[in-house]
């Protein structure tokens, strides 16, 4: 069974933008050569960072959610690419392994309807396949002593990236999410809201910490667990920042990252959190991109990052017209992550 859509260096170039006496991140870039052996080659490679995509947005649509987060990859891909690889960052840091094969998911998951419970069992099911793929080549990375930057896809696939990292340290792991949303829904399978409820269920989740929750986005049932749980689960909220202005954002940020500070981490930022920045639950009032890119740094810096997930773009959504930004703000996150685990 196909799990990984390896790129070649061809597949590299026919994505960069280059230009003469300019060297792009594009250029300096590792690739793998072969399919069969590319864990010794990855393991080999002196690279910190492998940047690989999930181009499916089969578990936002299991949630009753939008679909187009599969849209996200290639475009974040591009700009990353045609940045300039100098001196604050270069491709030489970066391994760019391919993406994950979902094209058989994605074409079983258009025929279903979420509106029928059967169907949506079934889409539920195809999540927990994704679930498989992307656990297995997370718990690789990991074991090859590399940081994964994943590009969803939807938030569904922190589950899988959570447990990958687990099985391959033989260790529960911290997390932290940037989100309007716990995604700590019920276990009533899989899809984009339970990710981290199963996780932790499942004992791959030692630690979680949620940054800025809007609070009418969240249960009653949900905000119960964290406080029933304050050893394991925490979050901050909007509103105390930007509403009531009881705390500052650096002050609040510094709070949920000290939470989870002791151990490995993950580092979760969901696109729904950004103002106007199309997503699967697009918001109006989020916060600026600015402060997005300042917790991708900050959380490289302060933190011994496990891996960087950037879950539910979704630049072209079937009732909007492609929004060409969003991929240049992802290739942003990704280098900002980079740059913060750099300056330690």
């Amino acid at each position: 069974m196909k799990v990984l859509e390896l790129y070649s260096k061809k597949d590299i170039e026919q994505l960069t933008r280059k230009r003469t006496n300019e060297v792009k991140i594009g250029e300096d870039v590792f690739v793998l050569a072969s399919e069969k052996n590319w864990e010794t080659e990855l393991k080999n490679m002196p690279c910190k960072f492998v940047l690989f995509g999930i181009p499916e947005d089969i578990g936002v649509r299991a949630n009753y959610g939008r679909g187009g987060a599969h849209t996200a990859w290639k475009p974040a891909l591009d700009s990353f690419l045609s940045q300039q690889s100098n001196e604050f960052l270069t491709g030489k840091d970066v391994c760019v392994l391919g993406h994950i094969f979902v094209d058989d998911l994605m074409e079983q998951s258009l025929s279903l309807n979420i509106k029928n419970k059967n169907e949506m069992l079934e889409l539920r099911n195809l999540v927990s396949i994704i679930d498989q793929r992307v656990s297995d080549i997370i718990s690789k990375i990991i074991s090859c002593g590399k940081i994964p930057i994943v590009v969803g896809g939807g938030h569904n696939n922190s589950y899988p990236i959570i447990m990958g990292c687990s099985l391959a340290l033989n260790q529960k792991i911290n997390v932290i999410n940037c989100d309007p949303h716990t995604d700590f829904r019920p276990l009533e399978g899989r899809h984009s809201g339970n990710g981290f409820s199963y996780a932790y269920r499942e004992n791959y989740l030692n630690k979680y910490s949620v940054f800025c929750i809007h609070e009418q986005y969240n249960t009653t049932s949900v905000l119960k667990d964290f406080t029933n749980d304050m050893e394991h689960l925490y979050y901050s909220r909007y509103e105390d920042v930007f509403v009531r202005e009881i705390n500052s954002f650096s002050n609040t940020l510094n709070q949920n990252i000290g939470y989870v500070k002791q151990n490995g981490c993950g580092v979760e930022l969901d696109l729904d959190a950004i103002t106007n920045v199309p997503s699967s639950a697009k918001t109006s009032s989020g916060i600026s991109p600015v402060q997005a890119r300042q917790y991708a740094y900050q959380c490289g810096k302060q933190l011994n990052a496990l891996y960087f997930h950037i879950a539910e773009g979704a630049p072209i959504l079937s009732h909007i017209k492609a929004d060409n930004k969003t991929g240049k703000l992802i290739g942003y996150l990704i280098a900002d992550f980079i740059k913060g685990v750099a300056d330690k």
